[in-house]
C-alpha cells in the first residue's frame, strides 16, 4: 500500500515544483521583455527654443527727412534798371539756354544807343577832317611853306579826334550791350522756381528776378546734429523718396556747412545723387540713411544662448530638418547686459538654441517649438 501511495505522489509532486518553477522565472522573463522593449523604443525629442542668426553692422543706420534740391539755383536779374515791360514764365516752366524770361522796357535804353551812335558818326567825322589837315600840315612843313609849330597843332588834333572816335565807339558798343540787356535771358536749361517781379514794376541793375533751378545734378540737403557730423563725413549714404520708398539711390557727401544754424544746433549737409532719374523731382521728400564707414559686422543673440564649460564660447546649432545638433565655437565681439555679439563661427541664417543650452547633449533630437526674432 505505501507503493502505491508513493507512486501516486510523485507524479504531483513533480507538476507542482514546475509550477512553482514556472512561477519564479515569469519575472525575470517579463524584465527581461521589458529590457528589450525599452532598448527599442526611441528617446522623446526635446522641444527647443531657437533664434536664428543675423549679421549685422556694429554701428547702426541713422536715417534723416531730407528735401530733393538742385545742385544750382540762381537768382537771375537784369544787368540795367528800368521798368518791367513783360514777363514770359511762370513757376514750374522748363526754360533752354537762352530762353527770354523777362522784358524791360527799351524806350529810354534805345535813346541812349541812338545819342551814342550819333557821336562816333560825330567823331569819325572829325577824325576824317583831322586827319587831312594833318597830311597837308606835313606836306607844307617839308616843302618849308609852313613851320613845325603849326604842324605840331595840326598832329595834335588828329591824335584828339583818333581818341574821340575810340571813345564814342566804345560808347556805342556800351549801348548795344544795355539795349541786349533789357531782356532777361536764361542761361541754362532749368525749371522756374519763383519770380520776383510783375509787369510794370521798376527793377534796379542785378535785383533777383526770376529763379532758376539747372536741371543738372539733384542733391538732398538734410539737417545733420552735431553727434553725426563725423558719420556724415566718412559714412556711406543712400536716399528713398517718400513717393517710392522700394528703390534707393547711393549719394556722395559734396557739401558741409562749416557753422551750426543759431536755432537748430545742426549742420546743413548736401548729398549728390549722381544716378538720379526722372522720378526725384525738385522739392520731393526724402529719406537720407546714413550708415557706418566700418565694415565690421556681428549677430546679436541673447546671453542664454551662449554655452561655455571651459573650452571656450559655444552656441548650440540646430537642424531644422532633422532636429540634430551641433555644438559650434564661436567668436565673441562683446557682452552687454542682456545678449551678446558674436562676431563669427557661425553662418547667416543658422538656428542656435537660446535656451537651456547647459542641459543638451549632441546625441539628443530636438524639436524647434518656436522661434524667436532677435
Amino acid at each position: 500500500m505505501g507503493a502505491a501511495v508513493s507512486a501516486a505522489i510523485t507524479p504531483r509532486l513533480v507538476s507542482g515544483l514546475r509550477t512553482i518553477a514556472a512561477a519564479a522565472l515569469l519575472p525575470l522573463v517579463l524584465a527581461a521583455c521589458n529590457d528589450s522593449v525599452a532598448e527599442v523604443k526611441p528617446r522623446n525629442e526635446r522641444p527647443v527654443l531657437v533664434a536664428a542668426v543675423r549679421y549685422e553692422a556694429l554701428t547702426p543706420e541713422r536715417s534723416f527727412v531730407a528735401t530733393i534740391r538742385p545742385r544750382i539755383e540762381s537768382d537771375l536779374g537784369f544787368r540795367v534798371a528800368g521798368k518791367v515791360a513783360r514777363r514770359l514764365v511762370q513757376v514750374g516752366d522748363r526754360v533752354e539756354a537762352g530762353q527770354a524770361l523777362a522784358v524791360l522796357d527799351e524806350t529810354d535804353l534805345r535813346l541812349q544807343a541812338e545819342q551814342a551812335e550819333a557821336e562816333r558818326r560825330a567823331a569819325t567825322t572829325v577824325l576824317a577832317q583831322a586827319t587831312a589837315d594833318e597830311r597837308r600840315g606835313e606836306e607844307l612843313r617839308r616843302r618849308g611853306w609852313s613851320t613845325d609849330a603849326a604842324y605840331d597843332r595840326q598832329k595834335s588834333a588828329a591824335e584828339e579826334a583818333r581818341g574821340r572816335l575810340a571813345r564814342a565807339e566804345k560808347a556805342a558798343e556800351l549801348t548795344r550791350n544795355n539795349l541786349s540787356y533789357a531782356t532777361l535771358a536764361a542761361d541754362a536749361a532749368g525749371i522756374v522756381t519763383a519770380t520776383m517781379i510783375e509787369p510794370g514794376q521798376v527793377v534796379g541793375a542785378g535785383q533777383a528776378a526770376v529763379r532758376v533751378a539747372r536741371l543738372g545734378e539733384k542733391e538732398a540737403v538734410v539737417a545733420v546734429p552735431e553727434a553725426l557730423v563725423e558719420r556724415a563725413r566718412s559714412g556711406a549714404a543712400s536716399v528713398t523718396l517718400w513717393s517710392k520708398p522700394d528703390k534707393r539711390y547711393a549719394a556722395t557727401l559734396r557739401e558741409l556747412a562749416p557753422a551750426a544754424d543759431p536755432a537748430t544746433r545742426t549742420y546743413q549737409a548736401r548729398f549728390s545723387i549722381p544716378q538720379a532719374d526722372e522720378a526725384v523731382s525738385l522739392g520731393m521728400t526724402a529719406t537720407l540713411v546714413l550708415a557706418g564707414s566700418g565694415e565690421e559686422r556681428a549677430a546679436r543673440l541673447p546671453l542664454s544662448a551662449l554655452f561655455n564649460q571651459g573650452a571656450g564660447p559655444a552656441l548650440w546649432v540646430v537642424d531644422e530638418k532633422t532636429g540634430a545638433l551641433a555644438l559650434k565655437p564661436v567668436t565673441v565681439r562683446a557682452y552687454e547686459a542682456r545678449d551678446v555679439l558674436v562676431a563669427g563661427g557661425v553662418a547667416e541664417g543658422d538656428l542656435v538654441v537660446t535656451l537651456g543650452v547647459q542641459k543638451l547633449d549632441p546625441a539628443d533630437k530636438v524639436r524647434i517649438v518656436q522661434a524667436m526674432a532677435f
